[in-house]
């Protein structure tokens, strides 16, 4: 997963509600939660009185179980039927969703399953409220849009790798010696100790896009405290950072092709088109309608990406990409702003600073720029248009980091563990479907139950297919596990 991509698009298209966390007291569980009304943030209202929020202690340094502390943010809202079955923990992407901001705005999509569970999630450790981090202000951030992040020029190149060194720094900065402790591993552990801490026996799940790379960890780490586990828009656990820009560049790709063809255009001639209109902004960037403001090519490859992550936005960036080439990118830019987390005041989010502090430290592989250089015509080939600037991402995404990557790829190995429900979209373009079936067997036999969606966009549960949401409910409600292979068209 890479600059641009790295996180579940459920973050930037659904409306986002910060609940900030903690309260008056009004409920306690066996694990020691105080759970109470979640308090208004300076970015939006508190969320309804049916929603609760609660801190939990956890261990910063998990082979110092009995040292420093951090607070993890959660927050609930409780089963609405007589028949509980328990918790159900989500996680909505990234690294670097804030579930306690998501979860509120995703319930509706969920409701049957609150028939049966309370509706849980967090914000896990360098996210948001749980000692979320802050590499750049908003102003630094926007200066940054400048730099071309597919460097054409040594200058170019030089001032790109000047760019990230400088992030790295200010995430050192603002994290200290959290950023040391914000692994997949680590999150997988804080979530058996929520699973604690909720009275839960086994762990109830669903993971979606990066969170079900945390899934599988959690599953390899404590198989027999899996319960039911639904594992959506998979992330491919047998690749590597470059596999996975690959992985993304094809996936995009694909998407774009579907598009193209739904507008009654040829994909090789469209993309050679929209490859050309990139070229263009990257030696002259357009013109806005927010002053002071052009788009960048950077911007604009951004501005394209957001719309493919759901059929239903095509439409969106059709125009955009008709104002663009009549020379307006504003439509570009305001996509790309969503993408970014930007709101009309210039306000930045920090998802993508929460993406990078973690996957630096998951991420051993750490492409130099000669290598790069010598991956893009590979890259090129898989994507006209997204080929180059994923690529060189790999180098960029991690350079200078002043910690070292744990492991090349993640362990999901995970003998022993009750299925597991891995659902996979063949038009997923961020997670490509391939990785749901590599997944699947990884977790290993009896373990990895595959289910295939033939659609469009990232992720399945809830897109539209009845055959999908009946499947995947089935199995959370009730315990009925699909034959593997099922497919739903």
């Amino acid at each position: 997963m890479t600059r641009f991509v790295r996180w579940t698009a459920l973050a930037v298209a659904s409306a986002l509600l910060a609940a900030g966390c903690g309260g008056s007291s009004s409920d306690d569980d066996k694990g020691g939660l105080s759970w109470g009304r979640c308090k208004a943030t300076a970015d939006a209202p508190a969320p309804s009185s049916e929603w609760q929020c609660a801190t939990l202690k956890v261990p910063l340094d998990w082979s110092k179980p009995d040292g420093e502390t951090i607070g993890l943010a959660l927050i609930r809202a409780k089963a609405r039927g007589d028949d509980r079955a328990g918790s159900l923990l989500f996680n909505f992407g990234g690294p670097g969703a804030s579930g306690v901001s998501m979860m509120p705005s995703y319930a509706p999509t969920v409701s049957q399953l609150r028939e049966r569970y309370d509706l849980v999630s967090w914000d896990p450790r360098g996210v948001g409220a749980s000692e979320g981090v802050r590499c750049r202000s908003d102003k630094e951030i926007q200066a940054a849009e400048s730099v071309d992040v597919s460097p054409d020029t040594p200058a170019e190149e030089q001032a790109y790798f000047a760019d990230a060194a400088d992030f790295a720094k200010g995430c050192q900065k603002d994290a200290g010696k959290l950023l040391a402790h914000v692994s997949t591993a680590d999150s997988a552990r804080d979530m058996d100790r929520i699973r604690q801490a909720l009275g839960d026996d086994r762990m109830n799940y669903f993971g979606i896009s990066y969170g079900t790379e945390l899934g599988g960890t959690y599953a390899h780490l404590f198989p027999k405290k899996v319960g039911r586990m639904t594992l959506d828009a998979v992330v491919d656990p047998g690749a590597d950072t470059v596999g996975h820009a690959q992985n993304q560049a094809r996936g995009f790709q694909r998407a774009l092709n579907g598009y193209l063809e739904s507008t009654g255009q040829d994909p090789a001639e469209g993309s050679r088109k929209i490859a050309d209109l990139l070229r263009r902004i990257d030696a002259r960037p357009l013109p806005t309608a927010t002053p002071g403001r052009k788009l960048t090519q950077t911007l604009a490859v951004t501005g394209i990406i957001l719309p493919l992550y759901s059929k239903d936005s095509w439409p969106t960036l059709t125009s955009a990409l008709d104002a663009a080439e009549r020379g307006d990118g504003s439509e570009l830019l305001a996509l790309a702003d969503g993408y970014n987390e930007r709101d009309p005041s210039g306000r930045y989010g920090t998802t993508t600073h929460s993406q990078r502090v973690i996957s630096c430290l998951d991420d051993r592989q750490r492409p130099t720029a000669a290598e790069t250089k010598k991956l893009l015509p590979r890259f090129e080939e898989i994507s006209p248009v997204f080929g180059t600037f994923l690529g060189w991402d790999t180098a960029g995404w991690c350079h200078d980091w002043p910690v070292p990557g744990q492991h090349e790829t993640p362990e999901v190995s995970a003998a022993g563990a009750a299925p597991i429900l891995v659902v996979g979209n063949t038009g997923d373009p961020a997670t490509p479907y391939e990785g749901a079936r590599r997944m699947a067997d990884e977790l290993g036999r009896g373990v990895g139950v595959m289910l295939t969606w033939r659609g469009q966009g990232h992720g399945a549960y809830g897109s539209g297919s009845d055959c999908v949401d009946s499947t995947v409910n089935a199995y959370l409600l009730d315990g009925s596990v699909p034959k593997d292979g099922k497919v739903c068209s």
